[in-house]
């Protein structure tokens, strides 16, 4: 799986999400996930939102999925929006 068709799935289940997804390998991955779906939602809520968008495609073509994910407005904070 590429970068680009993981940046995909997430962005079809957050639409409006700003998704930045980076591998060296193509089986371990970083994405940055910026969504209004967030909002209201704990760390671990907001985690389940992006696994549940890349499906069974974790723990097989995703061996590893490291995430960073924020509000707009949290992105907005830190001085990133």
């Amino acid at each position: 799986m590429t970068p680009g068709q993981v940046r995909e799935r997430i962005e079809q289940a957050l639409p409006g999400a700003t998704v930045e997804v980076r591998s060296d390998d193509n089986v371990h991955f970083e994405a940055l996930v910026v969504a209004a779906q967030f909002t209201g939602r704990r760390t671990i809520a907001r985690h389940q939102l992006v696994y549940r968008a890349l499906g069974a495609a974790v723990g097989r073509e995703i061996h590893a999925l490291s995430l960073d994910t924020a509000t707009p407005d949290e992105w907005a904070q830190r001085g990133a929006g």
